[in-house]
C-alpha cells in the first residue's frame, strides 16, 4: 500500500545531527518569503521560499526524496512529491517540506508564518497520496492520554479540566475558523470551554498546542494531512501526541483512498505518521508568533529564529542567527538593502 513504510529503512538511518544543516534550509526559505510579508502576493512569498529552500537543500548531504512537497510534478516544477533532493550522498531520508507555512498569513503581514521541513528515515514519512485532510486532535505529553477521535469533544475537554485540576472554562481549545467545524464549536461552547481560532497555519498551531505551560491545551480540528504529518515530526521531538484519520473531502477523494488501500478507519498516532527512531525538524519565523519570531530587519541585515529538533536526543534547539545585507541581497534580490 502506497502509504506503509517500505523495508530496509534501518540500514540508511541518519547517523549525524541533520536538523543543524536543515535549519540553514529554512532560514533562507524565510529570509526569502519575508521580502514578501504585507505585500498581498502569496504566489510570489510561497515561489521565493519554494526556489530559496530548492537551492538549499541540494547542499545537504543526503539521499533525499520528497513525500510531502508542494503538489504533483507538473504542478509544481520544484519541491514536488517524489523529487530527489540532497547531494546523493547517504544516508536515504524521506523529506516534507511546507517552504511557506501560512502563506495568506505572510502575504497580509499577519503572525505565526513559518518555514518547515521534516526528515525520516526512506520509508518512514506516512504519504497521504489522495487524502488532503485529516480530522486531528494533539495535546502536550501530560495530556496525551486523553487524545480520542471517536469520544464527544466536550467529553474530552471535560476530562482534560480534570487531569489539570480545573473548570472546564479553564481548557482552551485551538481550531481553524471553518464551517466545517460548526458544530464542534456548539459543542465546546456547550461544556464552557474556551476557543482560540486560526485563520491558517497547522504547524504553528499544533507545536503550541503541544508546548508544556502554553495557553493552548489541545489542538483539534479538519485540516491538511500533509501538515498533520509534518507536526507529527516536531511533536515526536518535543514530546507529546497527534491522532489523526484521514478525512476524505468527496466520494471521488474517497474513492481514490480506498483503491489505493488506505484504512480510512484507521487511527494514526505520531508514530504511525513519522516511523523510526531518528526524525528531524526545523521550522524559521517569517512573521512573529506565539512559537518564533519573524524575520526582523535591522541596518545590518536581518535575524531569524529557529527550533532545531531530533527525536534521538530528544533535544528542542532555539537558533537566533544573524544574517548580512550582502547575504540577503543573494537570496532575496534588491527589494531588500
Amino acid at each position: 500500500m502506497a502509504a506503509e513504510p517500505a523495508g530496509g529503512a534501518a540500514a540508511q538511518a541518519p547517523d549525524r545531527n541533520l536538523a543543524l544543516e536543515l535549519v540553514r534550509v529554512t532560514e533562507y526559505a524565510a529570509l526569502a518569503a519575508a521580502r514578501w510579508v504585507g505585500l498581498g502576493e502569496k504566489e510570489s512569498a510561497d515561489q521565493a521560499a519554494v526556489d530559496a529552500m530548492r537551492l538549499m537543500l541540494d547542499s545537504v548531504r543526503m539521499d533525499g526524496t520528497v513525500v510531502i512537497g508542494e503538489g504533483e510534478k507538473d504542478e509544481a516544477p520544484m519541491l514536488y512529491n517524489g523529487e530527489r533532493i540532497g547531494d546523493g550522498s547517504p544516508p536515504e531520508v524521506d523529506i516534507a517540506v511546507d517552504p511557506l507555512e501560512g502563506t495568506t498569513l505572510a502575504a497580509e503581514g499577519w503572525p505565526r508564518a513559518l518555514s518547515v521541513i521534516a526528515l525520516s528515515g526512506r520509508g518512514q514519512m506516512f504519504d497521504p497520496g489522495p487524502c488532503v485532510y485529516m480530522e486531528k486532535i494533539a495535546a502536550a505529553e501530560e495530556l496525551a492520554h486523553l487524545l480520542d477521535l471517536d469520544r464527544p469533544l466536550g467529553e474530552t475537554l471535560e476530562l482534560v479540566a480534570r487531569e489539570k485540576g480545573t473548570g472546564v472554562g479553564e481548557v482552551t481549545v485551538m481550531m481553524l475558523d471553518r464551517p466545517r467545524h460548526a458544530d464542534a464549536v456548539e459543542e465546546i461552547r456547550r461544556v464552557g470551554g474556551r476557543i482560540r481560532f486560526i485563520s491558517h497555519g497547522d504547524v504553528s498551531a499544533a507545536l503550541l498546542a503541544v508546548t508544556s505551560g502554553s495557553p493552548v491545551d489541545i489542538l483539534w480540528g479538519i485540516g491538511g494531512t500533509p501538515e498533520g504529518v509534518i507536526s507529527a515530526a516536531a511533536i515526536k521531538c518535543m514530546g507529546g501526541q497527534i491522532v489523526g484519520r484521514l478525512w476524505p473531502r468527496t466520494d471521488g477523494e474517497r474513492r481514490a483512498a480506498l483503491d489505493a488501500g488506505y484504512d480510512l478507519e484507521e487511527i494514526l498516532d505520531r508514530d504511525r505518521l513519522i516511523g523510526g527512531d531518528d526524525v528531524f525538524f526545523a521550522a524559521t519565523g517569517v512573521t512573529d508568533g506565539d512559537v518564533l519570531e519573524g524575520v526582523h530587519l535591522d541596518p545590518r541585515g536581518a535575524t531569524t529564529e529557529s527550533l532545531v529538533m531530533r527525536t534521538r536526543s530528544r533535544t528542542v534547539r532555539t537558533v537566533k542567527a544573524h544574517h548580512d545585507r550582502a547575504k540577503l541581497r543573494e537570496i532575496s534580490g534588491e527589494r531588500i538593502g
